[in-house]
């Protein structure tokens, strides 16, 4: 450990209460023994007061940085006038309209807490409008933590598909059979599964960009083309990419327009929110009247649309439709990647850095990765060594994938290629 990782007496305190309190010793995120005190802008500090460049950026949804002061002031104005209401509340109609203007398929917006929330709401929507039980996803796809979402994310890629691996203990049983699975970018593969299966089927969920794999380009026209012949809802899980990859998230991004899409993580600015959001005539299952023809799905919250996310939603959204605002984005991550390419290059390590400049990982592999199981190839104990060394250099990034903000500063940007550099040696030569 440098001395830029030394724990002081209350650090060290501080893990061993997390290890007796917290399962793992950890809130469920990150197991490592880094606990952290605040943030601002592109960097966070540890209770050590160990500084550090920050690409975790809370799973993503910092893309404005830490503690911006526009968000933050929002936020203390909403504070002062109720905290909740469990009513609509003029912000979340505001809201609501900024989402519609913004996000291609959106006619209508229900708002949940999470995003697993909102992936469970999507697909009970497709169910409930399409009157049919099984859902297709894709092998390494991850939805959130709902029991339909966690089937073949971890997937140990032996499973002869469409049949669906559970990722977690204490799933029914009967789950697995409800979920067919698919091989991410393999057209010919899902459309013959799709065709088999086609009166079955009530939706099709995908991230457009899977993790960050990007899809080849007729894989989402062909899927979107697939779905709409069978009448089967095409759900576009947006979580990570909304907002990221463009304003109009990846439907603008890669010009393929969903029937029902979720969004969260970006959107609120670091704060619990997340939506689901589509054609109005499925969301309308929503709508209490819908009992009428058997349709209505109810969808109780106790922070549906949260005033005070509310309000940071709102004021980061407004941040995101400054213009160059993404161009900046991009420039930054792609600096990063070819930094990141060239420092393993140097070492002559095989790599492959793989994503969108806004969101990227690296995998040490020599394979080329366009599905799920050529991850499989990756050698994630070199994975770990890499992260360690990273943050042994003031680089936050613990377990996967690089989050990129439009407030990654030039300095940042330099400080994080040579330390990519200096990682990649001491890789070479452990």
């Amino acid at each position: 450990m440098t001395a830029r990782q030394s724990y002081n007496d209350e650090h060290r305190a501080l893990i061993e209460s997390a290890h007796r309190l917290l399962p793992g010793g950890s809130v469920g995120n990150v197991y490592d023994d880094t606990i952290l005190r605040r943030g601002a802008g592109s960097r966070v500090h540890d209770v050590s007061d160990n500084e550090y460049i920050d690409y975790l950026l809370g799973s993503g949804p910092m893309l404005c940085g830490h503690a911006h002061p526009q968000v933050t002031e929002a936020v203390r104005r909403q504070i002062e006038h109720g905290t909740t209401f469990f009513a609509t509340h003029e912000l979340a109609i505001a809201l609501a309209e900024q989402i519609v203007a913004a996000v291609p398929c959106a006619e209508q917006v229900r708002f949940t807490g999470t995003g697993t929330e909102a992936t469970l709401y999507a697909m009970r929507v497709a169910r409930a409008a399409r009157g049919r039980d099984r859902i297709l996803k894709f092998e390494g796809g991850y939805h959130g933590m709902n029991d339909y979402a966690l089937m073949s994310t971890f997937a140990s890629g032996s499973a002869e598909l469409p049949a669906a691996e559970p990722d977690s203990a204490g799933l029914p049983g009967s789950v697995a059979d409800e979920v067919l699975v698919a091989p991410f970018n393999d057209i010919d593969a899902t459309a013959a599964i799709i065709e088999r299966h086609h009166d079955e089927l009530a939706a099709v969920i995908v991230e457009p960009m899977q993790r960050v794999i990007p899809p080849l380009p007729r894989f989402l026209p062909s899927l979107r083309a697939l779905t709409a012949k069978h009448g089967i809802l095409l759900i576009f899980d947006e979580i990570v990419t909304g907002f990221r990859l463009a304003y109009d998230g990846a439907q603008g991004y890669y010009g393929v327009v969903p029937d029902l899409c979720t969004i969260g993580k970006v959107m609120a600015g670091g704060f619990p929110l997340a939506a689901v959001t589509g054609r109005s005539d499925l969301l309308a299952c929503f709508d209490p009247s819908s009992r009428a023809d058997g349709r209505y799905l109810p969808q109780y919250g106790t922070f549906n649309g949260n005033p005070v996310a509310a309000a940071a939603a709102l004021a980061t959204l407004d941040l995101l439709r400054r213009p160059g605002t993404y161009d900046r984005l991009f420039d930054i991550g792609r600096e990063l990647m070819a930094g990141l390419r060239a420092a393993f290059a140097e070492a002559d390590i095989p790599v492959q850095v793989m994503g969108e400049p806004p969101v990227f990982d690296i995998f040490f592999t020599d394979q080329t990765i366009t599905t799920y199981r050529d991850t499989l190839t990756n050698d994630v104990a070199a994975v770990r060594r890499f992260n360690r060394h990273l943050l042994d250099r003031g680089i936050f990034r613990p377990d996967s994938k690089f989050y990129v903000s439009v407030v990654h500063s030039p300095t940042d940007v330099e400080q994080t290629i040579a330390a990519f550099a200096d990682a990649a040696r001491a890789l070479r030569d452990e």
